[in-house]
């Protein structure tokens, strides 16, 4: 199943935080990137209301395409095999009995109909009698589902391909509230816990405010589920969830196919989010020195659209897209956490910071302009566009 890299390549520099430009351009000779000019699936939020993450590379947007499609249009996102290779996961052999949760906002009506597609083709379990790996439900745990949405029917595929991916003997609970407002997602996280996930995955951001912890903190406080979230797709700056200390956030990068012995080589992605929280009190995990309260992000993986990911859609698009955003990155990584099935003792997200060994540190790119400090580019050691690095297998969780 595995597909060569993404071959369309850019010269380039990063641009300034918050341009697109910044989200499109390359961060470095050594890797592929592309005249990207992706379509965000989602719009852009009101206070108080989140977007989804996703980014659809408009080459492939609206065309009916196979995989074998996309790459004869000169399209070669990342199946589940190259996915698994790139961060050498044992995804054949763990993850039985684990739960992932996808929250999101509004319906995908075809969501188990794409997601069984999608792991047809990557030749990964079928989710049937004889393993009744799917099930949906709104925010208050009912079959009735909220009015349908294209864009973020494009974001829970993709949640769910990616956690599909990672960890294809997960179960997987599609939470799907109300609305974009992040009180509706905070109840939908509850929901998912109350529900018995074991990770719960969050592709989506919103602009940071001052009532944040009063309306959200408890929401995403359950001890023994792991609580995974996006760090945002604009570069440097700072959403939530994944400013909240209970949460593990999740950084992107540019991941690209190399002559090293690994076979792959990443670098920080020029839109992904990272910096400062405004309002949430540093963890005493964290030690970096110029942020006096939280710092985003912990941990990364694959987002920029020009090294995209593979998802198949149908109520949002015509079927194979390539899609990218740090919402590819969150559900893999809740992937990786449910492979490491370490919930009972693992203190996340605190747990990698004692176990960076078993991450791939990322020491080059950038995602945006702040003095040339780590808080914006990559570095050896942690910094804010990747964390501590990429999953190297599951020992960091």
């Amino acid at each position: 199943m595995s597909h060569p890299g993404f071959r369309r390549r850019l010269g380039g520099t990063v641009a300034a935080a918050g341009l697109l430009a910044a989200v499109l351009a390359g961060v470095g000779s050594a890797a592929p990137a592309g005249p990207v000019v992706p379509h965000r699936a989602c719009s852009t939020p009101t206070a108080h209301h989140a977007a989804c993450l996703a980014l659809v590379d408009a080459d492939a947007r609206g065309k009916a395409l196979s995989p074998s499609g996309l790459a004869a249009a000169d399209l070669h996102p990342y199946q589940a095999a190259d996915l698994q290779s790139a961060y050498d996961l044992p995804s054949d052999l763990l993850g039985a009995r684990q739960t992932i949760a996808i929250v999101d906002a509004f319906d995908d009506p075809n969501a188990e109909a794409d997601l069984a597609e999608y792991r047809r083709t990557n030749g990964l379990p079928a989710c049937d009698a004889d393993f009744p790996c799917f099930r949906k439900v709104n925010q208050r745990g009912e079959s009735t589902p909220p009015p349908a949405d294209a864009g973020w029917a494009v974001e829970i595929s993709l949640d769910l391909d990616m956690a599909s991916a990672a960890c294809p003997n997960c179960q997987l609970l599609l939470v799907e509230a109300d609305d974009t407002s992040t009180t509706s997602l905070a109840a939908a996280v509850d929901t998912a816990v109350a529900l018995g996930a074991d990770v719960v995955s969050n592709s989506y951001g919103a602009n940071e405010y001052s009532t944040e912890l009063a309306e959200l903190a408890a929401h995403f406080d359950h001890p023994g589920t792991a609580i995974v979230a996006s760090s945002g797709d604009s570069g440097f700056g700072v959403s939530v969830p994944a400013a909240l200390s209970t949460v593990v956030a999740v950084g992107g990068t540019t991941l690209y196919q190399d002559s090293s012995s690994r076979g792959w080589g990443e670098q920080a992605w020029a839109g992904s989010g990272s910096g400062c929280s405004a309002y949430v009190t540093k963890p005493s995990w964290q030690k970096d020195r110029l942020c006096r309260k939280r710092t985003v992000a912990d941990v990364a993986a694959v987002a920029n659209p020009s090294t995209p990911v593979a998802v198949y859609d149908t109520y949002g698009s015509t079927g194979w897209i390539a899609v990218g955003g740090t919402s590819a990155a969150a559900p893999l990584v809740a992937g990786v956490i449910a492979l490491a099935g370490n919930l009972d003792t693992a203190a996340l997200p605190a747990y990698p910071y004692a176990h960076a060994a078993g991450l791939r540190d990322v020491t080059t790119g950038a995602n945006g302009t702040c003095g040339g400090s780590y808080l914006c580019t990559a570095t050896k050691g942690y910094d804010g566009p990747t964390g501590l690095g990429t999953p190297h297998g599951i020992g960091a969780f």
